[in-house]
Parts: structure tokens; C-alpha cells; sequence
């Protein structure tokens, strides 16, 4: 299967959709959601061995049918979960031999592996529930979104935070007025909790048997397998993640989406600790402005810069706050600053707050004009209220379905700005592009790089103290601007895998 062409993965799989035409209209109704609520869905899920164990005790309400992960033995506590569910390594020979029988599919494996799994089982009429960041590129992320409308599919992206009441309340308040035109926004998050800012490691290891080290590597350029990889850390390494904005901002960022109807940004520029070749930085800031939009009711949306921070690095503390009093939470937060005021939450969104806290006790607030999720109060580790919507959503007809509120047409988009981010990063550098970068987003492409634009990337990073001198060796490795971007907005798939072409019109 690790061989098997995407030609005849397509093939059988096209195959094994003609078989089910020909079946009765109970299984068909998976496929087109004709389905009572108390009807269970047989679920698939791939990358078990992490946050996909929470996910699916989440799901529990429903059948799992099928886990697959490529190593074996740390998925092991997830197979235990589920002693009755068939066991795979290649997603691929799972939705060959099992696709049939499948309803939805839960993707939780490393960035780079998302858009490719989420694809192919959305062509083959599957509903998706894919962890953040939703994909590795900005490419995929529109890909995913046209998929979904192509084919109909309930969706959602694993930003939990999404389902809460905490980014309706915001977003309510801000429409209310409360803190007048909000001109800027200020993001910032703990991690990264791994290890960043790395080289390529020099020894080569011998996987555990456990794991199928091509599997893991996929559409990544193949290299030899060192523990440094994987599990876990591979959010530290740009082939496999996209480090702390990747990670983090499609939660933190989150209540931005929803109050102040961003889609594109206009610009952006970033800054960063030392960057190399391999490896997100150990810290950055990134600054987007998005133009100007219709106004939400009463309230005006002008020009809006959104601050991204990460590694350590904070906002200006705001003067509103009383000494000793945390920004935020102990992961991170955010501030609104509006023309009457501002608006702090802790990550995730929770907990907001006008500034300073004592006008709370006056503000009345407004009457809720969002749908709310059942469950979506309380502890955001102890309620299956995102997971459950999806399913909800999995089970209702697309001619009426109510989307979960982290459906690809919006999640889309917003990890379409969270990946241009990555790319603004990885273009500034030591000996990068040194200007703001103007984006266009429905073009996916920066406007104001030229073809013989350089930049130069570490790509060899060594210190030694010799005879009590300190030695630096430091390379840099020089490339062309325009095609390094084009690469990392749509990446090159390797080891003959490939994404389903974008539809038509998109």
C-alpha cells in the first residue's frame, strides 16, 4: 500500500463508490444524511495516538469503526479504548477495504497529513472533523473548503474554543458597541512547549518497529528517521508543522473571525529570533491589516491591525490593568482595543472582560444573536460540546443541515491567514525580504515580490569554544524569493502522493 499509486487508490476507490449506487437506501443515507439523530455513525479516525484519544471518547456516542495510525505503539492506549475497531496503518488501504462501511473520518495526524487524508475521503462522500491547524498550506486550506461545498459534507475543525459561548459573548459585545470601532487586536500564546529553532539532526536512527517511517513522512521530502521527529515534536520541524502560530492562533485568533468578519488581510510582516531552513523560531511577532469592511449593525469595521506574539514575547500591558492583574491566562490572550474601550479574554477566548474589569459591574449585556452549542459552558477539557455538533451536523441532510460553527467556509479562510503567517516568517529571516508583504488573497499570492528577489535562509547552524574561544560556523544558503514563497503557499507533494484537483471555479 505505501507504493500504491494515487491513480489506483482513485480507481478502486471510484469503484467502490459505483458498489455502493447499487445498495439499498438505509446505506445510502449515510452518505446523504437521511438519518434519525439515534442512528450511530461508524467513524474512522486516523493519528490516534495524541489528541485524537480525546476526540474520539468525545464521540463516543457514536460506533468507531476504524483506527489508524503509523506507529502502533503509540496509538496503543487508543486501540485498547477500542478493542472491537479494525486496526490500520495506511489510511489508504483503510478507506479501500472499509470505506463502505465508513461515515466520517477524524483526522488528528501531524499538519502536513491533513489536507491529503481530509481530501480523499470528502471525494469519497465522508464527513470530516480535522484537527487545527486545518492544513499545512494555504493552498490546501481553500482546497478543503471547495471540497466540502462540492461534495456536501459536514465539517469541522478541531478548535474546540469554537463551540463555546465565550467567542459569541465577544463578538455580541463588540456589535453592541461596547468598545466602540475596534481598531487593533493583540494575540499572543505560551508555546512553543517544544522544542523550536532547530537543525537537521546530524546521526541516523533506526525507527521503532512499531512505526512505518515512510507512512509518517508522506507527502514530506523523504529523510532518515531520528527521535527528534516524532511523536509530538514534529509541530517543531516546517515539513511537518507549522510551530507556534500553526498551532495555537486557529484557537487564540478565533474570537477575531467571528466579531470582526475578517477574511483576507491586505498586508502583513513579521519578525522573528533567528530563523533557519528547517524550523520555526524560537519567537516572533507578526503584524496583519485587514482594509476596511461593511459595518456589523451599528458599528462601524474599519481598518484593523491584528499583533501576533509567541516565545515568551507579549503586548504592551494595557494601562486599564491593576497591578499584579494577568493578561490573559496562563496560555495566552487577547486584547481588543476599540475607540470606547477593550476587551481582554484568556486563550481559547474565555473568561472576557471589558477594561477596565470594573465597568462589568454596569455593562448589561446584549441578548444573544448567535446559536449556542449545547454544552459549550463550563471546563473546555471536560465537554464534547464541538465534537457532538459535528455529529449533530453528520446526520442532517445537506438541503438542511445547520453547520457547525468551525465548518471549512469558515475555518478555511482563517487557516488560509494563519498559513500565510507561517510564510511572511520563513520570508523575513536574518537576510529576507526586509518590507511588508502585500497579500492577495483570492489569488493566494503576495503582490510585491519580484522574480529576482533573494533571500537567504541558515541552513547550517554550529558553535564550539576552542581553547576558550567561542567559534561560530554559520551558512546561509541563498534562494529565490518568489518560488520559495509559491512552494510554501502550495507545496510540492513527494513519494507519489497527491492532493484531488481543486474544483472547478474555485
Amino acid at each position: 500500500m505505501q507504493k500504491m499509486s494515487r491513480r489506483a487508490f482513485m480507481k478502486r476507490s471510484l469503484t467502490g463508490m459505483a458498489a455502493v449506487s447499487v445498495v439499498p437506501s438505509s446505506v445510502l443515507g449515510r452518505k446523504y444524511g437521511h438519518r434519525s439523530p439515534s442512528d450511530k455513525l461508524n467513524i474512522a479516525a486516523v493519528g490516534v495516538g495524541g489528541v485524537c484519544r480525546r476526540n474520539l471518547k468525545n464521540m463516543s456516542t457514536e460506533n468507531i469503526y476504524a483506527l489508524c495510525d503509523v506507529d502502533w505503539g503509540y496509538a496503543a492506549r487508543t486501540f485498547k479504548d477500542y478493542p472491537e475497531a479494525k486496526r490500520y496503518k495506511d489510511w489508504r488501504q483503510m478507506l479501500d477495504e472499509a470505506g463502505k462501511q465508513i461515515d466520517a473520518v477524524v483526522v488528528a495526524t501531524p499538519d502536513h497529513t491533513h489536507a491529503v487524508i481530509a481530501a480523499h475521503a470528502m471525494t469519497l462522500g465522508k464527513h470530516v472533523y480535522v484537527q487545527k491547524p486545518l492544513t499545512h498550506s494555504v493552498y490546501e486550506a481553500r482546497l478543503l473548503a471547495a471540497l466540502a461545498r462540492k461534495y456536501r459534507v459536514a465539517t469541522q475543525m478541531g478548535n474546540q474554543g469554537n463551540s463555546f459561548d465565550w467567542c459569541r459573548r465577544v463578538a455580541e459585545w463588540i456589535w453592541d458597541d461596547a468598545i466602540g470601532e475596534v481598531t487593533e487586536v493583540h494575540c499572543w500564546t505560551d508555546r512553543p512547549i517544544w522544542p523550536q529553532g532547530l537543525m537537521v539532526p546530524k546521526q541516523q536512527e533506526t525507527p521503532p518497529d512499531t512505526l512505518d517511517w515512510p507512512l509518517f513522512v508522506g507527502p514530506a521530502e523523504m529523510r532518515p528517521y531520528h527521535a527528534a521527529y516524532t511523536p509530538w515534536n514534529w509541530r517543531g520541524w516546517y515539513d511537518f508543522g507549522t510551530g507556534a502560530l500553526g498551532d495555537m492562533a486557529c484557537h487564540i485568533m478565533d474570537p477575531i473571525m467571528w466579531a470582526l468578519d475578517l477574511k483576507y488581510p491586505e498586508s502583513v510582516i513579521a519578525s522573528s529570533t533567528l530563523s533557519n531552513l528547517y524550523s520555526p523560531p524560537h519567537a516572533e511577532t507578526i503584524t496583519y491589516t485587514f482594509p476596511a469592511r461593511p459595518a456589523h449593525g451599528k458599528v462601524k469595521m474599519p481598518e484593523v491591525k491584528v499583533y501576533w506574539y509567541d516565545g515568551g514575547l507579549m503586548p504592551p500591558r494595557p494601562e486599564e490593568l491593576a497591578d499584579g492583574q494577568m493578561m490573559g491566562d496562563q496560555n495566552g490572550g487577547l486584547i481588543f482595543v476599540g475607540t470606547k474601550g477593550k476587551i481582554m479574554t484568556g486563550c481559547y477566548g474565555s473568561a472576557p472582560t471589558l477594561l477596565p474589569v470594573s465597568r462589568m459591574k454596569d455593562y448589561q449585556e446584549p441578548k444573544p444573536q448567535l446559536r449556542r452549542v449545547p454544552g459549550g459552558t463550563g471546563n473546555i477539557w471536560n465537554t464534547d460540546a464541538h465534537e457532538q455538533d459535528w455529529i449533530r451536523a453528520c446526520k442532517e441532510s445537506p438541503e438542511s443541515r445547520v453547520e457547525p460553527s468551525s465548518n471549512f467556509q469558515f475555518s478555511g479562510p482563517f487557516t488560509e491567514m494563519v498559513d500565510m503567517g507561517v510564510v511572511a516568517v520563513r520570508l523575513a529571516g536574518t537576510y529576507g525580504l526586509h518590507r511588508v508583504l502585500r497579500w492577495d488573497g483570492p489569488k493566494m499570492c503576495f503582490t510585491n515580490i519580484s522574480p529576482n528577489d533573494k533571500i537567504k535562509i541558515v541552513n547550517y547552524d554550529d558553535f564550539k569554544v576552542i581553547d576558550g574561544d567561542p567559534r561560530f560556523d554559520r551558512r546561509f544558503a541563498e534562494f529565490n524569493a518568489l518560488e520559495m514563497a509559491s512552494e510554501w503557499i502550495k507545496h510540492t507533494y513527494h513519494n507519489g502522493y497527491e492532493l484531488p484537483p481543486m474544483p472547478a471555479g474555485v
